[in-house]
């Protein structure tokens, strides 16, 4: 097992409003605590300048424990790395994109002023631009209602954004006017409208209104064709098959649906969803992507060539899974995306579009995770927002050769140079059928090889998904457990991303037993190579993780404490109530009433025993659409009211499916860390001896 050491960082200092950066090799001596984490910033979109001399970024912190976080737009030099606030604005400020000339910056933000009823500081979504010679900063959409999402044209000369609002169908329309006021099952829509503003006579008109919800478009550089993800409303099990890409041609007006058949009727399952339009510089491709549970993603292209239509599936890198990203680089037939490989998150590219030969590749092959990228004008020069094992998330600049180097930019979290950080390690063991199955592990600091501890497994969610071989601090156990003398084992299992489409879609009909397979046999590896005390085991996730947290614990009573997060506990009430249901349907291979075994054999509730033991802490947002509450109710009547073991249910006023609120994760934070300092520290917990 290897161990991680670290070295010299960089350390950015206000000056005047801007950032200078001095490197030097900090004094690692500071132990984390739970306040710690409300002190990090996060780095959340990245937009390379026209020119490639700066760089755009949105940075989120905490402003307070009453308070969400907020956003606000910075802007770095690439050469002199000198960063610069733009908006101070507490509100939610994203999507960065530059004016053709490089001289100003549009984004959306949401302000709210006290007393305001009018856009745009009503607390609704508007487009805003500041100008960065004089920082002058104005709306320039002051729409009823706020706008969903917007594009600038090539020439930065028209603004066009997407509306939203509700409208009724079908023979009840009348009776639900009149009782508006009422929830019903359907038959209440909202759709979309596309709008265009033009800048220089800031006259706006509609361009399209077709009674579907565009979920994201895009504009071809000419303006002769806009590209659409569209659906029936705005819901996420409308996006499950019932997406389509439509193509209006502004000319005339009409609106052509591409045909779907390669990612329909061709594709593994009916209920893919199709996400991220991206026209070529050239506006001779369309790309976007088509995401499955269970099975891989796959980016696609559409290819004019006059009148002709070509739809072709792209060839990934070896192990490479698409996630997401898609960006074309410069005026090239280069398209580049996220990829997750090994724990890692590269770019990776498809070359060769205007030729038969298509060629997958990796354009950053270091061992990193890349969150974002942007590309300059031309396509030599790349931003990254980037995470490596002594900090997370900032801002890169790279060149596009493969043998580059990245040169750091930004240092958002100075405090953390000081943090006694976990070692970090990629483990492998043998899993279910004898595979290679990869995880992470992170122990103490101090940690003297030959010490038995004791070990949480952290699950992740998805399960379309993976654990990454950086450095993250985490209200789901990353950093900080091992800080505090845990040892914290995160299992790659079947079903992650990054390992291959076999090892991915093997998951598929065998939840609930491959991948609890792999984790149980990664314990046994970290019990038998002498890190992890068998007595003193503990299990987290939330979501997919809170559903496999279910599984173990009721397969098993090895584990003396839980925290199981927003996880499904029945899979027919997760088919019956989730907004999107064809991840159910994929993984168990049909709906519930021609796949009643596979429904109760998948769902932790019918493995329950009499016998059950472990120590229990439910946590659930009180408005989750996506493993609704009903789980983490019925999880707790069973374990407390009838099996009488050590249980307890937090539940989070108005929270969706994750948790946003600082009060929110500071209290999940606490409850984890007082529930497993009970339950697996042997001071508090006899029946565990001291490790040898």
């Amino acid at each position: 097992m290897a161990v991680v050491f670290r070295g010299a960082v960089s350390v950015m200092t206000v000056v005047a409003g801007l950032w200078s950066s001095s490197s030097f090799a900090a004094e690692r001596t500071h132990e984390i605590t739970i306040d710690d984490y409300f002190t990090q910033a996060s780095i959340t979109e990245c937009a390379m300048s026209p020119d490639g001399k700066r760089v755009a970024y949105t940075e989120t912190r905490w402003r307070g424990p009453k308070e969400s976080a907020s956003s606000d737009v910075w802007v770095v030099d690439c050469q002199t790395k000198a960063i610069e606030r733009l908006t101070f604005d507490p509100s939610s400020d994203a999507g960065p994109r530059w004016s053709p000339d490089g001289q100003s910056l549009y984004f959306t933000s949401s302000p709210k002023r006290e007393g305001e009823k009018a856009p745009p500081y009503d607390g609704k979504k508007q487009v805003w631009r500041i100008h960065l010679a004089s920082s002058r900063l104005e709306p320039v959409t002051r729409v009823e209602g706020g706008i969903d999402a917007f594009r600038l044209s090539a020439n930065g000369k028209t603004l066009y954004y997407t509306t939203s609002k509700e409208h009724t169908i079908d023979e009840w329309k009348d009776l639900r006017k009149e009782f508006a006021d009422l929830q019903y099952g359907h038959g209440v829509q909202r759709v979309s409208t596309l709008s265009k503003l033009d800048l220089t006579t800031w006259r706006t008109a509609q361009v399209l209104d077709e009674k579907r919800f565009i979920g994201s478009f895009d504009v071809s550089p000419d303006e002769s064709r806009i590209a659409m993800i569209t659906i029936p409303d705005e819901l996420g099990i409308t996006m499950e098959g019932r997406s389509r890409v439509d193509v209006l041609d502004t000319a005339t007006s009409k609106v052509t649906t591409l045909p779907d058949d390669l990612w329909r009727k061709e594709a593994p399952s009916p209920f893919g969803w199709l996400l991220d339009p991206v026209w070529s510089g050239d506006g001779r491709h369309l790309a976007f992507s088509v995401g499955f549970d269970g099975y891989p993603a796959e980016l696609l292209v559409a290819t004019w060539t006059g009148e002709t239509l070509k739809l072709r599936r792209m060839p990934r890198p070896k192990e490479a899974y698409l996630d997401g990203g898609i960006a074309w680089r410069g005026m090239s037939d280069e398209v580049c995306y996220l990829g997750d490989v090994r724990a890692s998150i590269k770019v990776c590219s498809v070359q060769g579009l205007n030729t038969d030969t298509l060629s997958p590749k990796v354009l950053t092959p270091e061992e990193t995770v890349q969150h974002f990228f942007s590309f300059d004008q031309r396509g030599e020069r790349l931003a990254l927002v980037q995470t490596g094992l002594t900090y997370s998330r900032d801002v890169f600049l790279r060149g596009t050769g493969e043998a580059a180097s990245a040169t750091r930019l930004t240092s958002v979290n100075p405090q953390a140079d000081t943090w006694k950080l976990p070692q970090l390690s990629r483990v492998t063991w043998k899993g279910a059928n004898g595979d290679e199955v990869e995880g992470l592990l992170e122990l103490p600091p101090d940690y003297k090889p030959g010490t038995r501890l004791p070990l949480i497994v952290n699950l992740h969610g998805g399960p379309t998904g993976a654990e990454f071989f950086g450095m993250k601090f985490s209200i789901y156990g990353h950093t900080l457990f091992a800080a505090k003398g845990y040892a914290l084992f995160s299992p790659n299992y079947r079903g992650s991303t990054g390992y291959g489409d076999k090892f991915l879609v093997e998951l598929i009909g065998h939840e609930n037993e491959i991948e609890v397979e792999d984790i149980l046999k990664g314990i046994d590896a970290m019990i038998e190579r002498g890190i992890a005390d068998p007595d003193r085991l503990g299990v987290m996730g939330w979501s997919n993780g809170g559903f496999l947290t279910n599984c173990l614990i009721t397969g098993t009573n090895r584990f003396k404490a839980a925290s199981s997060g927003a996880g499904v506990f029945d899979m027919t009430i997760q088919w019956g109530e989730e907004d999107t249901p064809g991840h159910v349907i994929n993984y168990l291979k049909g709906l519930p009433w021609k796949q009643p075994a596979e429904y109760q054999k998948t769902s932790p509730l019918y493995q329950l025993k009499d016998t059950f033991r472990t120590a229990t802490l439910i946590h659930v947002g009180e408005k989750d659409e996506r493993v609704p509450v009903t789980h983490s109710r019925t999880l707790h009547r069973a374990l407390h009211h009838y099996l009488k073991v050590p249980t307890e249910l937090v539940i989070y006023p108005g929270a969706a499916h994750g948790l946003t609120q600082y009060q929110h994760r500071s209290a999940k934070l606490k409850w984890d860390h007082a529930w497993f300092e009970k339950y697996l520290k042997p001071d508090n917990n006899p029946a565990s001896p001291n490790p040898k």
